[in-house]
Formats: structure tokens, sequence, C-alpha cells
């Protein structure tokens, strides 16, 4: 069962993340980072990189940092605030300050007529431009006017900032974790899976490791590029990753298969969600939606998946005011957390085992591995056992073992670890 305790602390790191104006570059990422790593107890390993530095077939753009915004009614109250939600300005607008007639402004304000209550989150990143998103029932209630109209940034040249967490393991085999940064207030999307993932981080970091873990917090599309383009040496290294994204929400889960589809994060997530039997579903890759298409792309093809709740664009709150505090939940971030650990486990614990016993069936019960008294239903333990013992020629994996037996991943590994502490087993 989820612990309450985790999901609490994960909605209080939401909750205390909400407030940051985020973007693709800039202070919000740096303070978003700043705050991960007081959760983490140790810091992260952050890159900067300069404005205009190439990264595969882009450029990092310039900088941006808002201090405040607002479209001003002529008696100098703020119809559209930006102190009020930092959704009110296009994330990446140009600095402006002028009086405009509501002919000229209504173009530049962005609504939702089919949610009039709610904000929408736009964005503005690579066209130089400028404008304001408000519910759409206070556009619409503007009266004709000059407005005093202000937005109170930078875009300069600067810095785009990622952070990581390399957790050594046994192996330099890694499992990559990565999740994106540059969201503003907007909580499934994406401050949920930074919550899950800097947990997953710390409870990982308190336990031996057989592959290393790596966990990549970066801005959306260009942060992940970024990466890419910086570490092309560990790319190889990437046995099995996932990027994490809307899993805060009541939706059921959702897993996105690698490109190839049948990785061992492939396998190990629909292991997963299979044995949970609550409705959650197993797509096919498709080159949209978050940063798995960066890892998958032909250049590196690496085996990256990509965990959700709600999904990308299917879920009405998406990218909209909406998507607030009261979306996400403690129970439902626990039970992500719960999700995304065990599926870590199964690429952790999968392995190949050699019978050191082939010829026949080996005499369980001398061993002591076998429950004594015949002719009733045989025990799941001992069944699991005989599949291990039938299938471990040093070509199945655990993972194969479970597949085949459709019997749960744990009872397969936990039967495996009996058969080898029995003297029955030797990994190969």
């Amino acid at each position: 069962m989820p612990e309450r305790a985790d999901g609490e602390r994960m909605y209080r790191l939401v909750e205390q993340l909400y407030p940051i104006c985020r973007s693709i570059t800039g202070d919000g990422v740096r303070a978003t980072l700043d705050r991960i790593e007081r959760e983490l107890g140790a810091p992260l390993e952050r890159t900067e990189l300069p404005t205009g530095t190439p990264v595969l077939d882009w450029t990092i753009p310039n900088e941006w940092n808002i201090r405040d915004a607002y479209v001003a009614a002529p008696d100098g109250r703020r119809v559209i605030d930006f102190r009020a939600s930092n959704l009110h300005v296009v994330n990446y607008s140009v600095p402006v300050r002028a009086k405009l007639p509501l002919a000229e402004l209504r173009p530049r304000l962005h609504g939702l007529p089919d949610h009039p209550d709610w904000i929408p989150y736009r964005t503005s990143y690579y066209a130089e431009t400028w404008g304001f998103c408000a519910a759409q029932r206070v556009i619409d209630a503007l009266p004709d006017a000059i407005y005093d109209v202000c937005i109170d940034a930078t875009l300069a040249p600067g810095h785009l900032t990622y952070g990581e967490l390399v957790l050594p393991g046994e192996s330099h085999d890694e499992i990559l974790i990565s999740t994106h940064v540059c969201h503003p207030s907007l909580c499934n999307d994406n401050l949920s899976s930074i919550a899950v993932a800097t947990a997953l981080a710390r409870e990982l970091a308190a336990r031996p490791r057989r592959h290393t873990v790596r966990f990549v917090f970066a801005p959306g599309t260009i942060g992940a590029i970024a990466w890419l383009a910086q570490h092309r040496d560990v790319v190889p290294r990437i046995r099995a990753g996932l990027t994490l994204t809307c899993l805060g929400d009541e939706s059921p889960f959702t897993y996105k298969r690698t490109i190839g589809g049948a990785a061992r994060v492939d396998r190990a997530a629909e292991l997963v969600l299979r044995e949970r039997g609550a409705g959650d579903h197993v797509i096919d890759f498709f080159p949209y939606g978050y940063d798995e298409r960066q890892y998958n792309s032909p250049g590196f093809r690496a085996p990256v998946g990509s965990l959700m709740r709600g999904r990308h664009g299917q879920f009405p709150e998406y990218h909209t005011s909406a998507d607030d505090l009261a979306l996400v939940s403690a129970e439902r971030l626990a039970e992500s957390l719960d999700v995304v650990r065990a599926i870590v486990d199964v690429i952790e614990a999968d392995r190949r085992y050699r019978n050191l016993a082939p010829d026949g069936e080996p005499q369980l019960g001398k061993r002591g591995l076998y429950r004594p008294t015949g002719g009733t239903s045989i025990p799941d333990l001992n069944l699991a056992m005989l599949w291990v013992l039938t299938l471990s020629d040093g070509t199945c994996s655990l993972v194969d073992i479970a597949e085949r037996s459709a019997m749960p991943f744990a009872s397969i590994r936990g039967a495996a670890e009996l058969l080898r502490d029995g003297g029955l087993l030797a990994a190969t």
C-alpha cells in the first residue's frame, strides 16, 4: 500500500514549488533545482549552457526572467495581474510597456471559451512576441478603453540550466529517470513528477544499487536535447529509462513504450501494471508528448519509455489554471511512487540463472524447499520454483519466466532467491 507519509511529503514539495514561475531558462528553474536539492539533502550536478551554444540541431536561446506584468484599466485597477497567477503572461513574452486601445490589445489576449473561468498556459519560446492569458469571462467583460500594458521582463543572453543526480551502482550500466522542470504553476504537469522523481532519488540513495541510476531534471525538449548533446558517451550505457509526467491526478496509469516496444523497461512496466490489475493502459510509442521522443530519436535510440496518469492533452485541466493543488493528492503521489519504484525494482532484480541440477526435477523436499504434504493443489511458491527451475537454462531471465508463467514477478524473484540459496541456481 502507498505510504501516507511519502505522499504527504511529496504533496508539500508540490505546494512549495507551485508559486515559482518556471520556464525553459531563468531563475525559476534554478530556484526549483535549489528546492529539489534541499529535499534530497544533496547537491545536484548543474550544467549552465550559455545562450548561443549549439546543441544538436538547436541553439540555446536567450534567458528569460520576469518580475511583474499586468493589464491595467484607466482607473489603475489591474484587470490581469501576474502577481495573482504566473499563467497570466504568455511564457517568454518580450518586455512591453505601452498604452493600447482594447481593439489592439484583444488579439494579444488568450482565453478558453469552453472553460471561461480557467486561465490557459501559453508559450512563445522561439518567437519574439508577447501576450496575456486570462479567464474568458474576464476578457469578454473588458470595456472599450485605453489599457496600460506592462511586462517587466528580460530576454537577454544568459544560460539554460539543468540538474542531475547520479547514484553509482555495482555496474556502470544505467537506469535513467528524466522529468521536465520548465512548466510554471501547473501541479500535475509537472510538479507531481518532480516530486515523485525526487522521492525516488532519496530512497535509492539510501540503498545498494545494482545499476547506476541517473536522475535528470531539465527543461522540456531543449533541456533533454542539451543533455543528449553533452552526454553522448553516457547514452550507450542506458539500459532502461523513464520520463515521468502527470503523476498526481486520479487517472489510471498509462505507460508509453519505447520505439522498439520490447525493451527491458517496456517489459518491466507492463509486468508491474498487469499485476496491479487496476485498469491501467499500455500504449505504443508515438513521436509527440514528452522527452521520451528525444531519447528515442534515431541518433540515440535510448530505451526510454514514459509513465503518466493523465495523458498529454487528454485531461480537461491540461495546461490551464485548473491544474492546481486541488487536482493532485498525496494519495495519488504515493501510489505513483510505488509504481515507479516497482518498475525500477524489476529492472534491478531481473537476471538470468542456470539450473545446477538440470537432469530431471531436483528433489526440493530434502533441501527444505517443498511443501511436505502432497495430494493437494500445489502452493504458489512451489509452482514458482518449478517454473524457475524449468526455464533457467542460462538464456531466460526472471522477467521471461514471469511473463511465461503469468505469475507475479515478486513470486518468481523470491523463488529464484530460495533456489539460489539452496544451491540449485547460479547467476550467469
